[in-house]
């Protein structure tokens, strides 16, 4: 039986690239069936190999950002890597990195390099805070993106302090964002036979990420409502997304917007006529007062502690209203929808003869199925993939003698 191909397959890409923002779109273009050549390091390989917290495992945040793709080992300090790393541009659709800004130019991998070899290359580049600007030449990590991107505001609480979060948001909201832009490079060189230089940036993906809270914010010059609830729009249209506790401290949402999903929803909770009671029969009161919107929401923690979390969810959504338990990180790989998608999925690992768990793929493409892969062993395909290049097994052990690969 002929095994299907994903959507991707064809394309060759070649990735000098460490970390998490540097690695996942590659990850995810292997997962849709694209050849990706991982260079790393002889003897030592992407620093996150060490990163395991799980004796006899493999490290958690490698295998998450590396699976399906080839390991080839090259230092490319040597004239003869540089001349392999070349010659695998040379058939490549798309060369990745993430050094510290200047680093492939000074070692003759820059863009200006790349494009005599092939002109049609698709060069894709994720920095900390994109090429211009006074920190352009800084390196950057997730927390310095989430600090300086607006993050911490949108998720923080009246009266504490900004803080970073544990989910690393910059690092993979900025690869999501250079899988796309890449996607659209690539096109364009196929259809107009252009190549190109992408640049990305931990940062530029964090502003993209606030969306319209952040123009809402410029354009009437100050912060956004923040903390339980975000009560907006106008006293005519009111809209609401807030989040209460439940009789046994456990949070759920529910989000909608006029009056009429106002009345529905307290309606269908059973909540209406004591809002009624007590002055919150309308919505749109509380628009243009804080302290009524202090005292709504006091009121409906009150009525939301009185029940289940699971009860108040299905009466919502009974009635057409956005609503959802608040998930933990455990809870959100065990959700029913979650695993229903096969946005979490198991793979066996044979060299530790287990099945683990892991993210599946965020989509579903009918014809093209997405493979999850595992991610190689340091230098796994050195030997395939120079023998492809028309190395012999003499050149191969030359190179390995002389560190080389």
């Amino acid at each position: 039986m002929t095994q299907l191909r994903g959507p991707l397959d064809g394309v060759k890409v070649v990735a000098c690239s460490t970390a998490q923002a540097g690695t996942v779109p590659y990850m995810l273009m292997a997962d849709l069936g694209a050849e990706v050549i991982k260079i790393e390091v002889p003897g030592k390989g992407d620093n996150t190999r060490a990163a395991s917290v799980f004796p006899g495992l493999p490290s958690t945040i490698f295998e998450t950002c590396n699976r399906g793709v080839k390991s080839v080992t090259l230092n490319l300090k040597s004239a003869e890597a540089r001349e392999i790393l070349y010659r695998l541009v040379a058939r490549a659709d798309i060369f990745g990195q993430n050094f510290r800004p200047g680093a492939a130019e000074k070692n003759g991998y820059g863009y200006e390099d790349l494009k005599k070899i092939n002109p049609k290359i698709v060069y894709v580049s994720v920095s900390g805070y994109g090429p211009k600007g006074p920190n352009a030449h800084l390196p950057g990590t997730d927390s310095m993106a989430q600090a300086l991107g607006g993050i911490t505001e949108a998720y923080s609480a009246p009266g504490q302090p900004l803080r970073t979060g544990v989910v690393s948001v910059a690092d993979e909201t900025c690869a999501i964002l250079a899988f796309g832009g890449m996607l659209a490079a690539l096109h364009c060189a196929r259809t107009q036979g252009i190549g190109q230089k992408v640049d990305c940036s931990l940062l530029g993906g964090q502003v993209r990420l606030m969306g319209w809270t952040l123009t809402t914010a410029m354009w009437r010059n100050r912060a956004p409502i923040t903390g339980q609830a975000r009560i907006n729009g106008t006293p005519e249209r009111p809209g609401m997304s807030a989040s209460f506790i439940d009789r046994d401290g456990k949070p759920l949402v529910f989000q909608l917007h006029g009056n009429a999903k106002w009345m529905a929803a307290m309606s269908a909770l059973g909540f209406y006529d004591t809002l009624v009671s007590a002055g919150f029969g309308d919505l749109g009161v509380v628009i243009t007062s804080e302290e009524r919107r202090e005292t709504l929401l006091k009121t409906l923690d009150g009525l939301f502690a009185t029940g289940p979390r699971e009860k108040w969810v299905d009466l919502l959504r009974g009635a057409d209203i956005v609503s959802a338990p608040i998930n933990t990180l455990l809870e959100a790989s065990n959700d029913p929808d979650v695993v229903a998608n096969g946005y979490v999925t198991e793979v066996e690992y044979p060299k530790h003869g287990k099945k683990l768990k892991v993210h599946g793929s965020p989509w579903n493409f009918s014809e093209t199925p997405v493979r999850i892969g595992i991610a190689p062993e340091l230098g796994e395909h050195n030997e395939a993939v120079l023998t492809e290049l028309g190395y012999s097994a003499a050149e191969i052990q030359g190179f390995r003698d002389r560190k080389v690969i």
